[in-house]
């Protein structure tokens, strides 16, 4: 989910017409294939630059270039019609909104996962298997995130829904608990 909620809010009319068109012209798969293969460009340069800037130019993105980045003519010049109404910054809040609704079309499931270490592909499969159980989805698309500060265990987004099976969770909980028993003890001796 991006951070900005109105670039949010402007990316989704840009994702519906692109995913229309796309339905429209019958180009649904190279234009989802162009998004998935630009997935690690959006998500590296967007860490190292503030939240409203992409670091890529739309001439690194060119259909006809010799960079492996390259994408299809018909996201080349959508990317184009982004350029020109200075509106390139929502691509990559554009490019997860169009996935959403291809990934709802064809009943695959996105979700994203905070974990504090690598999953190993057995967890990996294991997990998949157990969602797909869950969300009866046919297919199931895992956005993983690592980060530190969890301890242990993972945190799944779907949908709205959050399960939290950190150990960062477990311990505040914890902490909780052993405040609220430390507070009827202190209230027992006043009493």
């Amino acid at each position: 989910m991006s951070k900005n909620p109105l670039a949010s809010k402007i990316a989704v009319p840009y994702a519906r017409a692109l995913y229309d068109y796309s339905v429209e012209q019958n180009i649904m798969h190279t234009i989802t294939a162009d998004f998935q293969n630009l997935e690690g460009i959006f998500s590296v340069e967007l860490k190292s630059e503030t939240e409203n800037l992409i670091t890529f130019s739309i001439e690194s993105l060119d259909p006809l270039g010799p960079e492996s980045k390259s994408v299809s003519p018909y996201l080349g010049r959508f990317f184009r019609v982004l350029e020109k109404r200075n509106r390139l910054h929502l691509v990559p809040e554009i490019r997860r909104n169009y996935l959403e609704l291809v990934y709802k079309t064809a009943s695959v499931k996105m979700v994203e996962v905070s974990t504090a270490f690598p999953f190993t592909t057995v967890q990996k499969l294991n997990l998949i298997k157990k969602l797909k159980e869950l969300t009866n989805a046919r297919e199931i698309r895992l956005v993983v995130t690592v980060d530190s500060n969890l301890i242990g265990g993972f945190l799944i987004k779907i949908d709205s829904n959050v399960l939290d099976f950190t150990i960062k969770n477990q311990l505040e909980n914890l902490a909780k608990k052993l405040d609220w028993t430390r507070g009827i003890e202190n209230l027992e001796q006043w009493i």
